[in-house]
């Protein structure tokens, strides 16, 4: 037995060297232990590339290792578009494009957002592997929280609602990354890591809130990317958190790192270090900025940082030491892309190599998913059942107005990449229309064109809003109601509401289609206009999606993931980053425009009951609860069912409801589902300060389910243990 023993030891022996003759260096050797590869990696680099390491892309020529950089990816692959994401001196790559991140949250499906999000993730990497472009860590999604509709960049969030923006920022995240056990198809980056929701004066200006509304509301969504959708890379703000630059912050440590397990890449935003000195003004020198930024965690600057970081090595600031540990990080991603080993077992090097592939963003596949997607984005905020406008009857109409700027363009933001093919309004609703249907068009009334048309027109079709990045300088936006990255909005009124006015004057049957990045305050519209749609901009297959549902052949269930106000006054300063002052739905005070949730549809639902599987829940533990709807219309249509929370007893603080889970389900006209929804316990708890944790509260909690945050029809209660 002894020399059977002795035998095996030589065997396994034996298997290991040769094994690691086949590679020069062990951290080339896939079957090691992640971290033993990232020893000896460190240990054969430099000083000088681990410096150079610090940047976007963590390659190291002399030893055969090649890094992937970061591309943008909110609403797909960005390889052009108006921000030249294409790399300079290069030509566009097109790519499929989806509605901006506001108009993907608005559809308020989990598994669609996965979708989009594996096809961006297919679509990186053929790009990367047959065309040598881009990167594979993609900066998306952007789980921050649009509290307040002034913010620029509303556009790129999801809502203001920190469970929804959660729950759809692990999809977006599982859908970039794929779900092969040991490699990622791509690295989810989230973007902006802290309380990142003003844009003017965003370079020094601090976000103040205390530390329940850290954990309970700024933190959430990114706590959920990495705890739940495994994202390992995150974006830190520009802003200042609480008076200490989000860089240099010990939450990135304390907190993502230690208490979250996020253990990649934390890379600074786009000139972020200049500004810690510049702008914020925290440092004396790059020296001393340098070493603290990289001592805080940070394992790869959006900036020019080499001088600085040579400087706080030389003045004993920084030890090479420091740079091994955050360096890890950059590495552990590396490694989960397969960027260090050979590609026979990791299915995602494939994308892109046979030489016959076809490029992805022509498939019908894609350009399916972009209509699917578009398609459900589109909220429906009015349909006046005294005129029953939408869905347009074609046997009934024979001249259709289409007025307005938005009519015969689709417009890319600042972070979109370059379509392969655009759908205008226009052409989608003549193509729609046919050729019994006259289509008449007037960019606006500056002729008296816009009214004479819709005098003449049985429906006339307003399409409006803002241009995504204001066609204008950088930091400029000349309309006050527009915004975008460097300008927040100095107005929710929309200029073009005076187009909208004349031409109802003109034709009381008239649609607006709403098109903007953000909310506006269209209260004479609501009041006077009989239809109204909302939907975002940049999708490919924008006039293709709006005319199936203003002609019926798709039913709208899209809805809004922020509180509409009817009046800028309803805000607080948008400074105040306490939303308990009546900010979101959760603590407004006065009656909004439309609520959180709010949509309409061309059938009505029911809803019949809640049931649960049992009366309590206790800490860890998830219960379904079951809420029946019924479809009483006479159409086919989808329900986004919505489960909102109240705490009845609470012995502190809470909101006056809480989003807690939803599902968007079809429903075929008097048709009755019982629909699953999963409550879990850890969703119901609060950060208790004194203890420095999350606890579940003894409490009577009421389970509210509805169509929206204020249409709630059925409730139960239940107790916490």
């Amino acid at each position: 037995m002894k020399q059977y023993a002795v035998y095996i030891f030589f065997l396994v022996t034996a298997t290991l060297s040769a094994q690691q003759k086949a590679y020069k260096y062990p951290f080339q050797n896939p079957d090691l232990d992640t971290e033993k590869r990232i020893d000896n990696l460190l240990s054969l680099m430099t000083l000088d590339e681990k410096i150079q390491a610090l940047s976007t892309d963590p390659s190291v020529p002399r030893l055969v290792v090649k890094g992937a950089g970061h591309v943008e990816g909110l609403h797909g692959l960005a390889l052009g578009g108006p921000g030249h994401w294409e790399g300079k001196g290069k030509e566009p790559i097109t790519t499929t494009t989806f509605p901006q991140a506001y108009g993907l949250g608005e559809t308020w499906d989990t598994e669609l957002l996965q979708k989009v999000a594996n096809v961006e993730g297919i679509e990186t990497r053929y790009a990367f592997q047959k065309y040598n472009r881009g990167g594979l860590v993609v900066r998306a999604p952007n789980a921050d929280l649009a509290r307040d509709p002034r913010w620029g960049r509303t556009e790129e969030s999801y809502g203001e609602d920190a469970f929804f923006n959660g729950t759809m920022t692990v999809a977006f995240v599982k859908g970039l990354q794929g779900n092969n056990p040991k490699y990622w198809q791509t690295a989810s980056l989230m973007k902006h890591f802290l309380a990142n929701s003003n844009e003017d004066g965003r370079t020094y200006t601090s976000s103040d809130f205390d530390e329940r509304l850290w954990r309970e509301y700024y933190s959430l969504p990114f706590m959920m990317g990495v705890t739940e959708g495994g994202s390992r890379a995150y974006m830190a703000a520009y802003n200042k958190v609480n008076g200490i630059p989000a860089m240099v912050h010990p939450m990135l440590k304390d907190i993502t790192v230690k208490e979250w397990g996020q253990n990649g890449i934390i890379c600074t935003d786009g000139g972020a270090f200049g500004l810690l000195l510049s702008d914020h003004k925290y440092y004396k020198d790059k020296y001393l900025g340098a070493a603290a930024t990289i001592k805080a965690g940070i394992n790869q600057f959006l900036d020019d940082f080499i001088d600085g970081v040579y400087g706080a090595v030389a003045n004993g600031y920084l030890k090479e030491k420091d740079i091994d540990e955050v360096l890890r990080g950059n590495y552990r991603v590396m490694i989960k892309l397969g960027m260090l080993d050979a590609t026979n077992n990791n299915p995602y090097a494939a994308i892109g190599t046979d030489k016959n592939a076809i490029d992805p963003w022509t498939t019908e596949a894609h350009k399916k998913l972009a209509l699917e997607a578009t398609q459900k984005s589109i909220v429906l905020l009015k349909n006046d059942p005294a005129k029953q406008l939408l869905p347009i009857n074609k046997a009934k109409v024979k001249r259709i107005a289409v007025i307005g700027p938005r009519a015969d363009e689709v417009l890319l933001d600042w972070y979109s990449g370059t379509p392969p093919y655009t759908i205008t309004p226009m052409a989608g609703i003549k193509a729609k229309a046919g050729e019994n249907i006259k289509i008449t068009y007037a960019v606006n009334n500056s002729d008296g064109k816009a009214v004479k048309i819709a005098k003449e027109a049985d429906i006339a079709i307003v399409i409006a809003g803002n241009h995504p990045w204001c066609d204008a300088g950088w930091a400029d936006c000349p309309l006050p109601s527009n915004g975008k990255e460097a300008v927040d909005r100095q107005s929710l009124t929309l200029e073009y509401e005076d187009l909208i006015k004349v031409v109802h004057q003109a034709n009381p049957n008239t649609i607006v289609v709403l098109m903007s990045s953000f909310p506006y305050a269209i209260n004479w519209t609501q009041e006077h206009v009989p239809a109204i749609v909302h939907m975002t901009h940049n999708s490919q297959e924008t006039g293709n999606a709006l005319a199936d549902v203003l002609f019926g052949d798709y039913n709208p269930a899209g809805r809004l993931t922020q509180t509409w106000v009817s009046d800028i006054a309803d805000l607080p300063p948008l400074l105040d980053y306490n939303i308990r002052n009546g900010r979101t739905y959760m603590y407004f005070k006065g009656k909004p425009l439309y609520a959180f949730g709010y949509g309409l549809s061309y059938t009505t639902f029911t809803y019949k009951g809640i049931d649960v599987e049992k009366e309590s829940i206790k800490k860890g533990e998830a219960i379904t609860v079951n809420v029946t709807v019924t479809n009483t219309g006479n159409r086919d249509g989808e329900e986004v069912v919505q489960l909102y929370i109240k705490h009845t007893d609470s012995k502190v603080e809470r909101p006056v409801k809480e989003l807690k889970a939803f599902k968007r389900v079809m429903l075929k006209a008097g048709e009755t589902k019982t629909i699953p929804l999963t409550l879990r316990a850890k969703d119901l708890e609060y950060w208790n300060t004194k203890n420095q944790r999350f606890e579940l509260e003894k409490e009577s909690i009421e389970l509210q389910a509805g169509g929206a945050s204020d249409a709630i029809t059925v409730t139960r209660t239940i107790r916490t243990q």
